[in-house]
């Protein structure tokens, strides 16, 4: 089977004591692709290449797993356990920001640097889904792009309504897209992981500037969803064209380019 990761050139960046591996692709303003459980799968460097033929750099650090292996249901579960007691990872409490974040914010504005563009892109996803939130607390990101998130973990209505962030962050959010950057969320209507309130407390916070893309999985839905579809962009999405989430995915690379490539 062909590397995955073979077109990615790799570096690494550190900040705050911190050194991560990068995979980087293609020129231009750049867009942050932070995978979600259980690493860097094929699949999410699929979709970092799309982002790469749009004329951006995609870039993808490695935050848990092991870069380029496909998932499977032991390798999620390890990935995720260990994640779970990993400092960097707020995974249950609400009201705070994950430490990863603020590591995350200064990639953000060292690719800027060196991608230029009127800023950066950034996409997480699952468990990493509301980390583009926490980045648009720094200016240089522009075009943040939630994709089912799902953490703080959603054990009680408290947690499906928090956004993973300290309310300093909150209203630095709110600030910024009152200030006229929007923010893109996605996913599926049935998805437990991605509760509905998360995304009622978003359009409360921002208002018009939170773009909803939600995807009818209820049972018997016209499109074939399965029940527990989750992963808009990646493992669940149905790449035929004038499918949800073919439109789905259009709508985020088009957010990417509309928003970088002015």
């Amino acid at each position: 089977m062909a590397d995955p990761l073979a077109e990615f050139e790799q570096s690494e960046f550190t900040d705050g004591g911190k050194t991560r591996l990068i995979y980087r692709s293609g020129s231009g303003p750049a867009v942050i692709v932070i995978s979600e459980l259980p690493g860097i799968t094929p699949e999410v460097a699929g979709f970092a290449r799309r982002v790469a033929a749009t004329g951006l750099t995609a870039v993808m650090p490695h935050l848990f797993g092991h870069d380029g292996m496909a998932p499977s249901i032991g390798y999620t579960a390890s990935s995720f356990a260990r994640a779970c007691i990993a400092k960097e990872f707020t995974v249950l409490a609400t009201g705070r920001t994950s430490p990863v974040i603020i590591w995350l914010r200064a990639l953000a504005r060292d690719e800027h640097r060196r991608c230029g563009g009127p800023g950066v892109g950034a996409v997480g996803m699952c468990f990493t889904g509301g980390f583009a939130l926490g980045m648009m607390v720094d200016d240089a990101v522009v075009a943040p792009v939630l994709s089912q998130p799902s953490l703080p973990i959603g054990l009680t209505k408290a947690h499906r309504r928090d956004l993973g962030l300290s309310p300093g962050d909150v209203d630095r959010v709110q600030e910024r897209a009152a200030a006229g950057c929007d923010v893109l969320g996605l996913r599926f209507t049935g998805d437990p992981m991605s509760p509905p309130e998360r995304f009622e407390q978003l359009r409360a916070l921002l208002g018009e500037a939170f773009v909803a893309v939600e995807l009818d999985s209820s049972p018997d839905n016209p499109h074939g969803h399965a029940r527990m579809s989750h992963s808009v962009l990646t493992e669940h999405l149905d790449d035929r064209p004038s499918t949800p989430t073919r439109a789905a995915l259009d709508q985020v690379l088009a957010f990417f380019t509309e928003r970088l490539l002015r």
